[in-house]
């Protein structure tokens, strides 16, 4: 791993460091001495701003939270249809997922052995229930499909989206420019609603 030039550190450059030490070498298998050496910065400096690797994680963890429970705070995913609403959730998740990679690829990779991993855990329940809810309204208001099972067809969705953190990059393999956000969203949109929407 690349590490980063001392006259370059502030606190948000570190957290951005630690998500990628947590993700290649994993929480558990992440010391202070890999997380200092990664940073380019001595471990007292860390120190000086966290209390430890976990304070760090919930920090990572949260901005990818927050971004998400913000989705079902916006306009669009409170008025509406269910169904219209559900979308709008989906597109935004896709969005958020693939702007903040690496904060959602730690997030989806938390276990639960520590406090703040099984705060994590519980956290993306609640979301993912909330989301399972607009579902089975939609469905409820006639407009998605009612013969596949609301909790088969929410986890099959959330699997489809959450696989993107493992292919999605934004520059590509090359170097030269990967598959476009837009045409992602869209992607997902109409492979999840072609297969979810009542036919006609």
């Amino acid at each position: 791993m690349t590490t980063a030039r001392r006259d370059t550190y502030t606190p948000e450059t570190l957290l951005s460091v630690a998500v990628q030490v947590f993700i290649e070498r994993g929480y558990d298998g992440t010391s202070m001495e890999h997380l200092s050496k990664a940073a380019g910065i001595s471990k007292s400096s860390i120190y000086h701003h966290v209390s430890g690797k976990e304070e760090l994680l919930r920090r990572a963890v949260s901005r990818a939270l927050d971004e998400l429970f913000g989705i079902l705070d916006e306009e669009h995913a409170r008025v509406g249809t269910a169904a219209e609403r559900l979308e709008y959730v989906v597109r935004r998740m896709v969005e958020v997922l693939m702007a903040e990679l690496p904060y959602v690829t730690l997030l989806l990779r938390v276990r639960g052995n520590t406090g703040t991993e099984r705060w994590a855990l519980e956290r993306r329940r609640e979301f993912d229930h909330r989301v399972a809810a607009l579902l089975k309204d939609a469905a409820a208001e006639g407009d998605v499909r009612a013969d596949v099972e609301v909790r088969l067809a929410t986890r099959l969705v959330f699997g489809m989206i959450n696989s993107i953190v493992e292919w999605y990059r934004p520059d590509g393999p090359d170097g030269r420019g990967g598959t476009g956000r837009q045409e992602v969203v869209d992607a997902v949109a109409r492979l999840v609603f072609g297969g979810l929407r009542k036919a006609s």
